[in-house]
């Protein structure tokens, strides 16, 4: 996985064609220029480049539009989360937040993954993508499922509320309490406005890959994953949809089998994802655009504003100025909890000075880079 971010998220009904000219240019950062940045990158950043990249070609034909745009979930982020949110730094208001997060609901299609033995839904991937003000630079921050964090008091979409807890894995809030909640979360320990909420389920990601023929990936280390079934020696694999998920969701056998190492992962398929998706030149093919961009709405769900094929398209667009391969990518600085050594917490003042990156668009400090709990 960004349009338009003043003080927070435009609304729905809100459509004139220049209110959708400057919240369609919400999705680009100023974290590549000038600096080292490392190769990896976000899983769900290729997701929402190839969701937009699809939607924008899938819009040509009308009847494509009303199949597709009847597809997207939407979540209402001003009737969820009211006023009481953090509010843009001044002269920022131009740039743009978006929470990225994929999730492993086993509803609908993905009810067979992981044949079937996990219930229940988390927030398996978080990515919280700043876009800046130039709109042609991007950073993305993955915060880690298992870090320990304080849930704030939410209302789920049912209208039942979920009260406040100390202390719970960051994964968790989305399986208590829905992806509004887990927004408002970020927003609470980061003091960063989220504008835009982009999700996507297992279902999706999978039958993305699939229509693509495949991804290819270069493995360094062995890949042992007993419990996942995938076994990868060093060398070039060409992965379909399910061997990919389990990829980027391996753990137990990858280095030090934790949650960190399995970030290396995702961000590592991202740079394999997005050069496939260059070398087919889908715009150039409308029928397998389509059957992407059909994949992909039937499994994504965004706030009520990018809630239409319209809206993705120019969120698309305007995602045009900013290089995926040079998109900035790090992880939240964390370390291992004392009092748990199987959970991290956000290692201080490491995590403030990459939230206040955020907050006040400017490049994240080198030190902040940092990790002391790496994986």
């Amino acid at each position: 996985m960004t349009h338009a971010a003043n003080e927070g998220p435009a609304r729905s009904d809100d459509r004139s064609d220049e209110g959708r000219r400057t919240g369609g240019r919400r999705a680009a950062g100023r974290r590549a220029a000038g600096r080292r940045r490392p190769r990896r990158r976000g899983l769900r950043n290729v997701l929402i480049g190839c969701a937009v990249l699809a939607l924008a070609a899938g819009g040509t034909a009308w009847w494509m539009y009303e199949d597709l745009d009847g597809n997207i979930t939407s979540v209402d982020l001003d009737e969820a989360l009211g006023d009481d949110r953090p509010t843009k730094e001044p002269g920022t208001t131009e740039a743009l937040n978006i929470l990225v997060l994929g999730s492993d609901s086993r509803a609908g299609d993905n009810a067979e993954l992981d044949g079937a033995k996990v219930g229940g839904a988390r927030s398996d991937t978080a990515l919280v993508v700043h876009v800046a003000q130039g709109r042609s630079e991007a950073v993305a921050v993955s915060i880690p499922r298992d870090t320990l964090v304080d849930r704030p008091a939410c209302v789920r979409a049912d209208g039942t509320e979920v009260g406040p807890a100390k202390r719970v894995m960051f994964n968790s809030v989305y399986a208590q309490a829905g992806s509004a909640c887990t927004l408002k979360t970020v927003e609470t320990m980061s003091g960063v406005r989220i504008d835009h909420l982009m999700e996507i389920d297992f279902a999706g990601f999978t039958s993305l890959v699939d229509e693509l023929g495949g991804v290819t990936v270069t493995v360094d280390e062995p890949i042992r994953n007993a419990k996942g079934g995938l076994t990868l020696d060093p060398g070039q694999h060409r992965l379909d949809g399910t061997e990919s998920l389990e990829f980027v969701r391996t753990r137990y056998g990858y280095k030090d089998g934790s949650d960190l190492g399995r970030i290396g992962l995702q961000q590592q398929f991202l740079v394999a994802l997005i050069g496939e998706v260059k070398r087919q030149d889908l715009l150039g093919d409308p029928l397998k655009t389509y059957k992407i961009a059909d994949s992909l709405t039937g499994a994504l769900t965004t706030d009520s504003e990018l809630a239409s094929l319209t809206s993705l398209a120019e969120f698309g667009q305007s995602l045009q100025g900013i290089d995926p391969a040079a998109m900035d990518t790090v992880m939240l600085p964390v370390k291992y909890d004392p009092a748990d050594p199987n959970r991290v917490v956000p290692a201080q003042p490491l995590a403030d000075k990459v939230w206040d990156a955020l907050r006040n668009d400017r490049p994240i400090p080198e030190a902040a880079r940092k990790s002391p709990a790496a994986g």
